[in-house]
């Protein structure tokens, strides 16, 4: 079945012509890593680097075609970017204007804001989910999109399966817990590991929020994969992000890689919201035990002048609800575990009324 498809899909592909050479994308070779299954198709379109905003004309045309294509149910195509001499070559006389990111047109979104964390292991895709529902119930229409291309936790954390519908032309979000949710997870298997070079990465990041009918939201929370590589610089270059909040735990290896985060935010000219202390302490039978030690990612807040948004205890009832996929925030909104994370989404809040808006920034890189 899947190889009938696929022969149907490169088939239906040879038919869409790249008006610069001429020629059909399929005979130009331009179509990598196709994947299909269950219905749902994926490819990736080979385009010189400089050339990613010129060829999205080309990128929506074979994503229609394979639409047509009977059996298939969605279609995922992203651009990646060659990096050969020529492109680079290329790359040296562009104009700083034209080297200049652009910022994606999410019109329906006031705000997005960034979950993020220097290392993975914080919890910061737990904080992520709970965080978001803290906030719906505040009274705010709210979103949350998996930016972890390689470690997706959102379908696992959130209790979803299937993959998302369309409407022909954009993935339409699971509904979770009153969240607009999606997730790359939602696309592959749960054990499946993604081979993805940089490229790759970033077109499917940006794919997820422009191809995603995301409809009107009050914020959109963005689960940032650890560390600070190609999906950080994506957001930061091409998303008009209102803020950034950063995730980790109280002890110095953790904060270390916590102030590179933040470090590379602020170079971005990202406001960062604040610092949440995730595992701040055990408590049992109301004595505490510092763990991880204490107060680490307060002192670093401090130090740094920059908010800190509150901290969350090792709760037991915190980890089971999310590897069952029912969210405490959702399932028990007056549990202590619940009124921490209201605590922190206020807070967050009141920092995002203080910073403000912002557009995407202009970033230049010196040799």
């Amino acid at each position: 079945m899947s190889d009938r498809i696929k022969n149907a899909v490169l088939e239906k592909l040879s038919s869409i012509y790249d008006e610069e050479n001429g020629q059909d994308v399929v005979s130009l070779g331009l179509i990598s890593g196709l994947v299909v299954k269950d219905g749902h198709v994926g490819f990736a379109i080979e385009v010189a680097a400089e050339k990613g905003a010129e060829k999205e004309p080309l990128r929506k045309a074979c994503e229609s075609a394979v639409y047509d294509v009977p059996g298939v149910l969605s279609v995922t195509a992203v651009l990646t970017a060659h990096t050969g001499a020529a492109a680079q070559s290329n790359q040296s006389q562009r104009t700083p204007q034209e080297a200049r990111p652009r910022s994606l047109d999410l019109p329906g979104i006031k705000k997005i804001v960034a979950v993020a964390s220097g290392k993975g292991g914080v919890g910061k895709s737990t904080v992520a989910v709970n965080l978001a529902i803290a906030l719906k119930s505040l009274g705010l229409s709210v979103g949350i999109l998996d930016a972890d291309v390689y470690g997706p936790s959102l379908p696992r954390m959130l209790g979803l399966q299937g993959k998302p519908e369309s409407t022909g032309k954009k993935l339409l979000p699971k509904d979770a817990w009153g969240l607009k949710a999606m997730s790359i997870g939602l696309m592959v298997d749960e054990d499946r590991a993604m081979i993805w070079r940089g490229p790759m990465v970033m077109s499917a990041l940006t794919q997820m929020l422009r191809d995603v009918e995301w409809g009107d939201l009050d914020i959109l929370v963005v689960d940032m994969p650890p560390g600070t590589g190609d999906a950080q610089l994506t957001m930061a270059q091409h998303v008009p992000l209102a803020g950034a909040v950063i995730v980790s735990t109280p002890q110095e290896i953790a904060l270390i890689d916590a102030r590179k985060g933040i470090t590379m935010f602020e170079k971005t000219q990202i406001p960062i919201l604040g610092i949440i202390e995730n595992m701040a302490y055990f408590e049992n039978a109301g004595e505490r035990t510092y763990i991880f030690g204490q107060g680490g990612a307060q002192r670093t807040a401090e130090t740094l002048g920059c908010a800190f948004l509150g901290e969350i205890p090792i709760y037991v009832r915190l980890r089971e609800t999310s590897d069952e996929g029912t969210p405490i925030t959702a399932t028990d909104p007056t549990a202590p575990e619940s009124l921490a994370f209201a605590e922190i989404a206020a807070n967050m809040l009141a920092a995002l009324e203080e910073k403000g808006n912002r557009p995407a920034p202009r970033i230049r890189i010196l040799d």
